[in-house]
């Protein structure tokens, strides 16, 4: 019955809303008189005891879901009527809406009225899922007013309290329900969050959650024909709702009493079906008695499986114990012993020879596997383990102890065994070779690597003691090889003077230098001041150490100067082509024997610094920190440290040898740059960071700064030049120096790396030459300035012509110009005027031709008439003209030298002067006196043969 009630009242309540709908819909139309207005308002307070508001509110949300919610699949859960907070009242509604399809989409909507008034529309829309804190101002006072924070915070004004609280409620549920980011409720009584939307007014305000929804029954299309038809049939149904539900009302309490008198007619089938539930529950008791006993009889029979299934557990840990056990103690077995021939090798094993040698190395890898072994949790607390250990630590201790002791004592052997062999390799100028040593040794490389694996500090002081005792060794074998060189560029420097002065040469001294060499190391050291004394007189006996320009170009005169030139280059290469060799080898022996290659961030053994001594005298040692950045992290720094030890005099000795052969000869520089350029390309070809490339580097510096000091003393040579004062100045000697330069260092540099080096070098001297041979020009007074540029200038053309040295283009050039230029001064200073008395009078006429008298008119000038310039050129006869220029000839012989060969070159422009005057003269008779039939004395081609007799006669 109460059930059926509820029904009901559902349904009757749908009624209600869907005539209030009607109501309202049929009001919108009629004119909006008072009278109108209030009859819809009593309609609407009137319908099943609802309050006008709440029928309104109600109305609204079945419009709203119908007009904009249903098209668009969604549902409306909640509803508020709200205004902007602090803003003019401009009232619109929020709503809480879901979407019907899957995933559901939760949404808080703002719905607000058209302009026009007739409809609604959507104007804003924000997921919920964005929505981060709701305010409610105050949890126990009644406040409309709410915050709701999206993307930022929205300030509103509820028209109620009751249906904001409803519609926070309905927020609250949906949070819960769909989302997994919770929202925050600020000010917000827990008693409203924690019950549901209690039923009547709140209800109907807000809608509730989805459940509050589904109970409206929506009405069926028969159900509103009925109803339709039953208002159609009550004429007041609409313009008198409130009879009309009068009347409903009437009519439902007689269909409840009718309900209610069915239900007490049935009282007899409920006794009857009374009775059988009674009959029902004995017979449920009695087979609850049966289980009762079935469980009992069961659970006597699982105590019996559970033991038997305890037993079975304990047999079956005890064999996995067992598999277990056995399978450590295989474990240990297996990789934790050692066997007697292993142990004898790393005990009594022999290191030095091969056999003896693979024992030892075979026992040491399988002792570090040992020791190396993985231990399971618990092995390490096994007496057995324990002792075994304690074993492998002694072997290891013991074998290591032995191959230190050997590799010292071969190290040491080695570096006190070479002295024999010194003076064969030093005479012949050959540094001995290290093969056969780094051969035995390789054989310990494995067991070197090995030692570094186990005892960091006896490899280390392994290593220390290979660097100290071979770089002794390497330093007396390089000391002597460098003596030897020194002594050979000096005595080649003194056979190759001697030979030029052509006086007899004392060669006893240098043969026994040289044969002292085949003696002991102690003579080798001896010969240092013999050295010296070679140096010296060969220092002395060159006319300049500094080897200016002009002392180069008198020099290469001398095929001997060349070859002593060639000699040095040979023994710089000898000495470069045995020192590269040497230091390869050793640095590839250093990397392979000291496994340096397998392990790059090895921290090398020369970097640790040697213990200094406290106050009180005993050594202390440096903190961890300080090894650990004194450290190198790289295998090329590593290699590169011990090479330095290893190698130190080589760079010193390179620097003596290089200031030796530029004390004997400056232009040596220019064999050294060639060549250490061409090593120092080779080396960083191999390795850029090796020792050898580095210190070939260094070396080169050194090298370039000897040839720009040549340079500059060539330039600084030029500067301090003097002439004679009463002898001719010719080819300047410093101009002959450059073509000597350049010749020479065209053959050194022809496929140099370093050609950039010797290009500047010309720019520089070629520039000072220019400047030189002008300022000479200046000084000179016996000859003419033209006559030193030109001759000067004209050689300088010549050289850069003939040797095509591309960066000296411009120069070339420049120097052809300046001949040419020079060569025309001098040769319009010194012809002059030869015809002077016939050149005056052309002088007049052109004047007066000047002042604006006509050409044929002039010979009736009193002073130029016919007359007067026959008197002129009878002056001038052939016979005097030959001896003028016979005289010319001898002028311009004094001042040119033989070695330019410019005399013809300079007698012909003359001659081509003479004849242009000629011309000229003619040009003006023909002119100026037209028909006169006046001719010079002599002709062109008498010129010519006055020109050519007078050259052929000197």
């Amino acid at each position: 019955m109460k059930v059926r009630t509820s029904a009901t009242d559902n349904k009757a309540e749908s009624i209600i809303k869907y005539m209030t709908v009607r109501a309202v819909g049929c009001g919108s139309h009629m004119t909006a008189s008072s009278e109108n207005q209030e009859e819809r308002g009593r309609c609407l307070s009137g319908a099943g005891g609802l309050t006008k508001q709440a029928s309104t509110m109600t109305a609204i949300k079945h419009a709203l879901q119908r007009d904009i919610f249903t098209p668009n699949d969604e549902r409306l859960l909640g509803i508020v009527n709200v205004c902007k907070a602090g803003k003019k009242k401009k009232n619109c509604f929020l709503c809480a809406t879901v979407t019907t399809e899957r995933p559901v989409q939760v949404k808080v909507v703002k719905v607000k009225k058209s302009d026009k008034g007739d409809f609604y529309k959507r104007q804003q829309t924000w997921e919920l899922r964005d929505l981060t804190e709701v305010d409610a101002k105050d949890a126990s006072k009644e406040n409309p007013e709410f915050d709701l924070h999206f993307d930022k915070v929205y300030r509103w004004l509820a028209s109620s309290t009751a249906e904001k609280n409803s519609f926070i409620s309905c927020i609250w549920k949906l949070n819960q329900r769909y989302l997994r980011k919770k929202v925050e409720f600020v000010n917000v009584s827990s008693q409203l969050l924690e019950e549901s939307v209690p039923s009547g007014e709140s209800q109907s305000v807000a809608g509730g959650d989805e459940d509050a929804l589904d109970e409206y029954q929506e009405l069926s299309t028969r159900e509103e024909q009925d109803i339709e038809s039953m208002m159609e049939m009550c004429e007041y149904a609409i313009s008198n709702a409130e009879a009309f539900a009068e009347q409903l009302s009437k009519e439902l309490q007689v269909l409840d009493g009718a309900n209610i008198q069915s239900i007490m007619a049935s009282e007899k089938q409920v006794n009857i079906l009374m009775q059988l539930l009674d009959e029902a529950l004995a017979e449920v008791d009695t087979i609850e008695g049966k289980l009762s006993s079935y469980e009992e009889m069961l659970q006597s029979v699982k105590e019996q499986m559970d033991q038997i299934s305890q037993s079975n557990r304990l047999i079956q840990i005890s064999n996995t114990n067992n598999g277990k056990l056995l399978d450590e103690i295989q474990f240990l077995v297996n990789y934790m012993d050692l066997s007697k021939g292993h142990i004898r090798a790393l005990q009594e094993g022999d290191l030095t020879s091969p056999k003896g040698i693979e024992a030892c190395i075979n026992a040491s890898e399988a002792l570090l596997q040992c020791m190396n072994v993985a231990l399971r949790p618990g092995h390490e607390k096994l007496m057995a383990v324990k002792q075994q250990q304690l074993l492998f630590a002694e072997l290891r201790d013991t074998f290591a102890r032995r191959l230190t002791n050997h590799l010292n004592n071969v190290f040491v052997h080695q570096g006190h065994d070479q002295s024999s062999t010194l003076s064969q390799h030093t005479a012949d100028l050959t540094l001995p070779k290290h093969n056969p040593l780094h051969r035995d040794l390789l054989r310990y490389a494995k067991l070197m690597e090995w030692l570094k694996n186990t005892h960091r500090e006896k490899y280390e002081g392994l290593s220390r003691t290979y660097v100290d005792y071979m770089s002794r060794l390497y330093e007396r074998e390089i000391k002597d090889f460098f003596e030897v060189a020194k002594i050979k560029m000096a005595g080649t420097t003194k056979e190759a003077k001697g030979k030029f002065a052509t006086l007899p040469r004392k060669e006893s001294a240098l043969k026994q230098e040289t044969e002292s060499l085949h003696g002991s190391s102690g003579k080798l050291t001896g010969s240092t001041s013999s050295l010296n004394k070679l140096t010296v007189q060969g220092s002395n006996s060159r006319r300049s150490q500094s080897s200016s320009l002009l002392d180069m170009g008198n020099m290469s005169a001398s095929d001997l100067d060349v070859a002593d030139r060639t000699k040095f280059d040979k023994i710089f290469e000898q000495v470069l082509s045995e020192l590269e060799p040497l230091c390869l080898a050793e640095q590839d022996f250093i990397s392979k024997f000291f496994k340096l290659q397998q392990h790059p961030t090895v921290a090398p053994p020369l970097a640790q610094p040697e213990p200094e001594e406290s106050d009180g005298g005993t050594p202390s040692r440096t903190p961890p920190q300080a090894e650990h950045r004194q450290s190198l992290s790289s295998e090329k720094d590593t290699v590169r440290l011990m090479m330095n030890k290893i190698f130190q005099s080589i760079e010193t000795e390179l620097n003596s040898l290089i200031s030796l052969g530029d004390k004997i000869d400056s232009f040596n520089s220019l064999y050294m740059l060639v060549k250490m350029s061409h090593h120092v390309w080779t080396a960083e070809n191999v390795d850029p960071a090796s020792f050898l490339s580095t210190t070939l580097g260094n070396v080169l510096v050194t090298v370039k700064r000897n040839f720009d000091k040549c340079i500059s003393g060539q330039i600084r040579q030029m500067e301090m030049e003097k002439i004679s004062k009463k002898s001719k100045v010719g080819i300047l000697s410093f101009v002959i120096g450059f073509e000597e330069f350049a010749e020479l260092a065209e053959t050194i540099f022809r496929s140099a790396e370093r050609r950039g080096d010797l290009d500047k070098a010309y720019v520089k001297l070629i520039r000072a030459v220019f400047m030189n041979v002008e300022k000479v020009a200046s000084e000179s007074q016996k000859t003419p300035r033209d006559v030193v540029m030109m001759e000067n200038f004209h050689h300088i053309f010549s050289t850069l012509s003939r040797l095509k040295i591309s960066c000296l283009d411009a120069e070339r050039r420049e120097a052809k110009h300046k001949y040419t230029d020079h060569l025309q001064s001098y040769v319009i200073n010194s012809l002059g005027q030869p015809l002077e008395k016939l050149n005056h009078f052309f002088e007049g006429v052109e004047a007066r031709v000047a002042q604006g008298v006509r050409e044929e008119e002039v010979s009736y000038q009193l002073a130029f008439n016919k007359q007067e310039l026959r008197k002129v050129i009878k002056e001038y006869p052939g016979k005097e003209v030959k001896k003028g220029l016979d005289n010319l000839y001898k002028k311009v012989d004094k001042h040119l030298c033989e070695e330019e060969s410019l005399l013809q070159v300079v007698w012909h422009s003359m001659q081509d002067e003479f004849i242009r005057q000629y011309k000229h003269f003619e040009d003006l008779i023909g002119r100026c006196y037209p028909g006169s039939g006046i001719t010079m004395e002599f002709t062109i081609q008498d010129m010519l043969e006055y020109f050519s007799s007078i050259a052929q006669s000197h």
